[in-house]
């Protein structure tokens, strides 16, 4: 005879806790000491315990799935980010379903669509132009709490939003091309309507005036955080008059392909022109020389989302309406930024890559919006 397939109760009793303590073990693992959830889980090993998560779905009424709105997943920015916040929400019971929401063809409707049928219990996004079409459906299914935003956000929905200090941050880059003697520094944005490259902008303009920096019009390019962006605006840079010696640009992605179109055109980086990033992606670090640019914590960003949601859904966040919770940036000062030529009394040969070395800033975790 068939022998029956092991029980809850089974695993508790191997364990030797409650019924209650195996199903917390295996819904809210954070809520227990770390040698109780060793127990259980050895116990579950031991008897061969599996979760029914379909029994489980329709007995508790939820779907175990979040859906994660990204703009664009080509975009290498986003990888640590999705990869963390799988981690948090796999570990406690969670699929996730990733939707590229500037997917050429891209349905708001399909997306609206799962909080409909009850395919989600809930969304991040990191797209903040979030369409009406979603936030009828997310009213609909009375799901507007549980959906927060990260990296990017909007002031029109009161919502929670995980982001990086993009104002510190860029305040960091500025800083440095002036203490390393910069008087004209240009800026390559992200899109206007994009709300990271609008505060980085206004950011900028800001802390180049506190300086005493005068900006003329052509040092600021509109970009789109693209790698064509980068290259386009160090065309237009570099045929300014006087030129800028050294730029911000509002990405990685951008500062990458900025410098290489430098060497195309045979200006020297950092000796005749100082390049600054920001996101600090895998590759700014095996430029040559390295990148300097401002970090964000990828991994923190993504954790902190899936956390805020996971409390949401539990019931355990009881704050409603908008929140910001900070992630902290640092400057890494790698090899594309050096004082101006004009500024230095050594040779040009002193613009050799210096080790890299970063200087962070840690912002309060919670703040209100």
């Amino acid at each position: 005879m068939q022998k029956a397939p092991p029980k809850i109760k089974d695993v508790a009793q191997v364990a030797g806790v409650s019924t209650a303590t195996v199903s917390r073990a295996l819904t809210q693992p954070d809520r227990l000491s770390e040698a109780t959830r060793a127990k259980v889980f050895d116990a579950i090993e031991a008897t061969g315990y599996r979760v029914n998560q379909a029994a489980r779905n329709l007995r508790t009424r939820r779907a175990g799935a979040v859906l994660v709105l990204v703009p664009n997943l080509g975009n290498p920015f986003f990888s640590t980010i999705l990869s963390s916040m799988n981690d948090v929400l796999s570990a406690n019971g969670y699929s996730v379903l990733v939707f590229d929401s500037q997917q050429p063809g891209a349905s708001e409707q399909a997306v609206a669509d799962c909080f409909l049928n009850g395919s989600v219990d809930g969304m991040i996004t990191l797209d903040g132009n979030m369409s009406t079409i979603t936030a009828k459906a997310l009213r609909s299914a009375n799901m507007m709490r549980n959906v927060v935003f990260c990296c990017e956000w909007s002031d029109h929905w009161a919502l929670p939003s995980i982001r990086s200090n993009n104002g510190l941050g860029t305040r960091l880059a500025v800083d440095h091309l002036v203490a390393l003697g910069h008087r004209r520094i240009a800026h390559v944005t992200g899109p206007d309507s994009n709300i990271l490259a609008q505060m980085r902008k206004s950011a900028y303009i800001d802390r180049c005036a506190a300086h005493g920096l005068d900006i003329a019009p052509e040092w600021i390019v509109q970009g789109d955080f693209s790698l064509g962006a980068g290259a386009m605006a160090a065309d237009r840079i570099l045929a300014v008059n006087p030129r800028p010696t050294g730029v911000f640009c509002a990405s990685d992605a951008m500062a990458l392909s900025f410098v290489a179109r430098c060497r195309q055109r045979g200006v020297r980086v950092p000796e005749d022109m100082s390049v600054v990033g920001f996101d600090d992606i895998e590759m700014a670090a095996f430029l040559e020389p390295g990148l300097t640019t401002i970090r964000q914590d990828r991994a923190g960003l993504g954790r902190l989302a899936a956390q805020e949601l996971l409390a949401r859904l539990r019931g355990e966040q009881k704050t409603e309406g908008a929140h910001v919770i900070y992630s902290p940036v640092a400057l890494i000062e790698r090899g594309t930024t050096a004082p101006p030529l004009d500024s230095r009394t050594d040779s040009p040969a002193n613009g050799r890559t210096p080790p890299s070395k970063s200087t962070e800033f840690q912002e309060p975790v919670d703040k209100p919006a």
